[in-house]
């Protein structure tokens, strides 16, 4: 099966946390599975760019560079734009090799790219001026705050298990490498990109500077598809649809949401922050700035069904 130019739908997926494992080990053997998921939609003619999460992978990197800079003296520690780096690296490296060994299982004539990417955030964004996302190593508070003095970094005391540095969230504004990402998707590429987010970047002196920060993966994936003008953007979680009173004896499933039903579920506290909240804003973000696309939130075993409009949630103009 080859691939014509120009053929085929454009969707922008954004894997959840629960289709990577929290070792290189595990994951190694779950991106097998996410990649049948993946291939499944390559299989129907659809033009994939994969984003994907980095949170526990992320920590791991950082926690072991400041282990054994605590530990040797010799090792240094490692930047936290650098730590994001090595993660989309390595996750990118199995997840490409997944699908490419899926793609000639299956006689698809189509390969892979991974691009590790930057995100440029504003610096002005309100985010750096409370940092609120704990990452790294649990430290004693004389620790953090000598580290803080030394690096100008900010860390917080963390639900009473110790002192951990946090670092911002901020909005994406611009995926750097997004002309690569698109000539690639273009020519037949299956692109995995976007991951963790981004490196997140500033812009100063006409160049590019890695700030700590941690973008969320689906707002920087809703950036990227409504650049592309996707037809849709698909964000993969636990659940194979999104319900309202989630957890009660009245929840309900939702097939379809308008952007103006989805505000005022937001505006009624039905989803949770940190769970469905964020997937359902970037679902938002993505149809204001591409009216023609659609949002899919589901599963990933389901995510082929759904862009055959068979399941999951279904949010458009």
């Amino acid at each position: 099966m080859a691939y014509q130019k120009g053929e085929g739908k454009s969707v922008v997926i954004a894997l959840g946390g629960n289709a990577l494992g929290d070792t290189p080990q595990e994951q190694l053997q779950l991106v097998k599975d996410t990649a049948t998921h993946i291939v499944d939609m390559v299989a129907e003619g659809i033009n994939v760019v994969v984003s994907h999460g980095n949170g526990p992978q992320v920590g791991m990197i950082n926690n072991a560079f400041a282990y054994a800079s605590a530990n040797d003296g010799k090792t240094p520690e490692m930047p936290f734009p650098e730590c994001g780096a090595m993660s989309q690296g390595y996750i990118g490296y199995q997840l490409s090799q997944a699908i490419l060994g899926e793609l000639k299982r299956r006689g698809i004539m189509r390969s892979t790219a991974c691009i590790v990417t930057q995100t440029v955030v504003d610096p002005e964004d309100p985010a750096f001026q409370n940092p609120t996302k704990p990452v790294g190593a649990f430290m004693s508070e004389e620790a953090a705050k000598a580290k803080a003095e030394e690096t100008g970094l900010t860390f917080k005391e963390d639900a009473g298990r110790g002192w951990r540095m946090v670092v911002a969230s901020p909005k994406p504004q611009r995926i750097v490498e997004f002309d690569a990402i698109h000539d690639l998707m273009d020519d037949g590429y299956i692109v995995v990109s976007t991951g963790g987010g981004g490196v997140p970047v500033i812009e100063r002196d006409e160049s590019y500077h890695g700030v700590p920060a941690v973008i969320d993966k689906d707002r920087s994936s809703a950036k990227l598809a409504a650049d592309f003008k996707a037809d849709m953007l698909v964000i993969l979680t636990a659940v194979e649809k999104v319900c309202v009173n989630f957890g009660k004896p009245d929840q309900a499933a939702l097939d379809t949401m308008t952007v103006e039903e989805a505000r005022k579920h937001i505006a009624d506290g039905q989803f949770a922050p940190g769970s469905m909240l964020p997937k359902v804003e970037a679902c938002i973000e993505f149809v204001q700035a591409h009216p023609e696309g659609r949002a899919l939130v589901t599963s990933l075993e389901c995510a082929a069904a759904g862009l055959k409009g068979e399941t999951g949630t279904v949010i458009s103009k």
